[in-house]
């Protein structure tokens, strides 16, 4: 296992080619001009010209109307265009690729290989309007590596909250070794196995101790695992709990990976604040969920993905194949049901099992499995930071939030899908994008 500094010293030295170029700060004080601003936090309505007053990357106040800029201050005109918070990923895999034999990849690449794409994909997921994340499961610790990039300005990226190795039982998912001959792969505590309660709270502390904002726990079997079944429950709700305690006792949250009713449920009750994916819950689990406040993530645009790329003879190992083309058709109506159930919801993809910087197609989804335009921005922004628990910094444009901005043209309130069109970024009073093209870093 190659350790968070090597790590951050490849990121610097490979990605950038052995000189770290800076960005430059953003202007002390900068004024945008918003022909529309959609804030869910705010208003479900949209606001018409709007001028969002920003100092030191965040915002100040927000006035009616196109007011002068002060001098010495930056103005930026998207009088023409529709504002809103820099969008949210509650679940991505930045240093995970998608593509026909994939499976392969551990087995050639290096660690610099991964940290070179995973600063790639950094970039291109920011491109697409995402200014925070919340990387679920990484490898190396590249991802840890990779966020200390980004907050230095080494790399342009969303801001992270990572969960390095995910948990998972032996010959679950998550064990890189299932599939595989023994004799490959020999995962330990370090590696995110964990087998009953003393184990769970190792690999928790080990994964708090390597830099994790967030534990990932595999609940049930998934699809892109080679050996295991995709619905099955996999921990005991002792080692579940012992988990959730750990992380709590740090201050952090958990995230269950859960397709399946039964692991859903166990996890949901030992007190994890999301569900990801959950594609047979019950409305047994969605009472639940809602009464405690868990968030589901409905990485619809993961399962349409796989399902599409599933059709391809040889694409995936048959196991895969199987589970993708089962499990995949099912998650717009999985959604539809959580919804209408009161479930909260909040935005993630599983970026990584499809290409990065198509995020913002699960807009898309998520309005056809019939969540109305302005709940969907909701999950990217409001719900999505309160997950994270973010709120006091992102998720809004509020006073005193960072001034994390995107926009697009067009009424994305009468078509969701315009906000894949992103063509303007700004992230805590940086311009990353503007006019559709990106920024010189």
């Amino acid at each position: 296992m190659v350790q968070p500094t090597r790590l951050s010293s490849l990121l610097v030295g490979l990605l950038i080619g052995g000189s770290v170029t800076h960005a430059a700060e953003p202007a002390p004080s900068v004024v945008v001009h918003c022909g529309t601003l959609i804030d869910p936090a705010v208003s479900a309505q949209p606001l018409l010209e709007r001028s969002i007053v920003i100092e030191q990357g965040r915002v100040i106040r927000v006035d009616s109307g196109f007011i002068a800029a002060p001098a010495g201050a930056q103005t930026v005109d998207l009088r023409k265009a529709t504002c809103l918070p820099g969008f949210i990923d509650s679940h991505t895999h930045l240093t995970l690729e998608f593509g026909k034999g994939a499976y392969l990849n551990k087995f050639v690449d290096t660690d610099g290989d991964v940290a070179y794409k995973a600063a790639r994909n950094a970039k291109v997921v920011l491109m697409s309007g995402f200014t925070t994340v919340r990387d679920l499961g990484g490898q190396h610790l590249v991802d840890v590596a990779l966020k200390n990039a980004i907050e230095r300005g080494d790399v342009p990226g969303p801001r992270m909250l990572v969960a390095t190795n995910l948990l998972s039982i032996s010959g679950g998912h998550g064990d890189p070794s299932a599939g595989y001959r023994e004799e490959l792969f020999h995962p330990t505590e370090a590696d995110g196995v964990v087998d009953g309660v003393d184990s769970a709270i190792r690999g928790t502390r080990i994964a708090i101790k390597r830099g994790a904002d967030v534990i990932k726990v595999t609940a049930t079997g998934g699809v892109m695992s080679v050996a295991d079944h995709g619905s099955g429950a996999q921990f005991s709700s002792p080692e579940l709990q012992a988990i959730v305690e750990t992380a709590k006792s740090h201050g952090l949250k958990v995230a269950a990976h859960a397709h399946g009713d039964e692991g859903a449920y166990l996890a949901v009750a030992a007190g994890v604040s999301s569900v990801e994916h959950g594609t047979y819950l019950t409305p047994k689990t969605y009472a639940l969920m809602k009464k405690n406040h868990v968030y589901l993530v409905p990485t619809v645009i993961a399962g349409a993905s796989v399902a599409e790329a599933a059709k391809t003879p040889g694409f995936f190992p048959p196991s895969v194949q199987a589970k993708a083309l089962e499990i995949g058709p099912l998650m717009v109506a999985a959604l539809n049901r959580a919804w209408k159930a009161g479930v909260p919801i909040a935005f993630g993809t599983d970026s990584g099992v499809y290409p990065h910087g198509r995020n913002a197609r699960e807009f898309g989804y998520m309005a056809e499995a019939g969540m109305p335009p302005i709940d969907v921005i909701r999950a990217a922004t409001q719900n999505a930071a309160d997950l994270l628990d973010r709120s006091k910094d992102i998720g809004t444009l509020q006073p005193g939030h960072f001034a994390d901005i995107v926009a697009v043209q067009g009424d994305p309130l009468s078509d969701v899908r315009l906000l894949e069109q992103v063509w303007f970024v700004m992230k805590q009073g940086r311009i990353y994008k503007a006019d559709g093209a990106a920024v010189a870093f």
